[in-house]
């Protein structure tokens, strides 16, 4: 089974870093340095940033749809990066993180869940996506809970 898994558009949050503090704090935002080169994932390159890195940390609706499984969190950007994609291989993000990965079927409704431990996202990916019911998996940090990525399948 073949997917992908793409950064986030970073047009969405362009506007952010042109905000300043107040203006950030009134849209439940926060500019932030990150303090070490892991732990501060960017959602748009699918990477961690390095230490002196700003970011935006900022409320996102990851699974916006119109079921009880709608899901909101905290995730970091970065300005100036592209949006990552990555096929039939985990991006540098998932690396030493166990992750929660949600499957979805058309209609945002749940339908199977898998724990991967580090370097075991590959295979649980494949593995859920054996079910042709499912159509997207929500890949999330498991011990923070943030949005780490959707994963399609290829084509979809």
């Amino acid at each position: 089974m073949a997917y992908s898994i793409t950064g986030l558009d970073p047009d969405r949050f362009a506007p952010l870093f042109a905000m300043d503090d107040a203006a950030l704090a009134a849209c439940n935002a926060r500019r932030v340095i990150a303090t070490a080169d892991r732990g501060f994932p960017c959602r748009i390159s699918l990477e961690d940033a390095r230490a002196g890195e700003a970011l935006i940390l900022l409320h996102h609706t990851s699974h916006d749809v119109e079921t009880p499984y709608r899901s909101a969190y905290a995730i970091y950007v970065r300005p100036g990066v592209a949006a990552a994609t990555y096929r039939d291989a985990p991006p540098p993000v998932f690396e030493g993180r166990p992750l929660a990965l949600r499957a979805f079927d058309r209609d945002g409704m749940l339908r199977d869940a898998r724990l991967a431990g580090p370097g075991e996202a590959d295979g649980a990916i494949r593995d859920l996506f054996a079910d042709d019911r499912i159509a997207y998996i929500d890949a999330h940090n498991a011990a923070h809970g943030c949005f780490a990525a959707r994963i399609e399948r290829d084509g979809q």
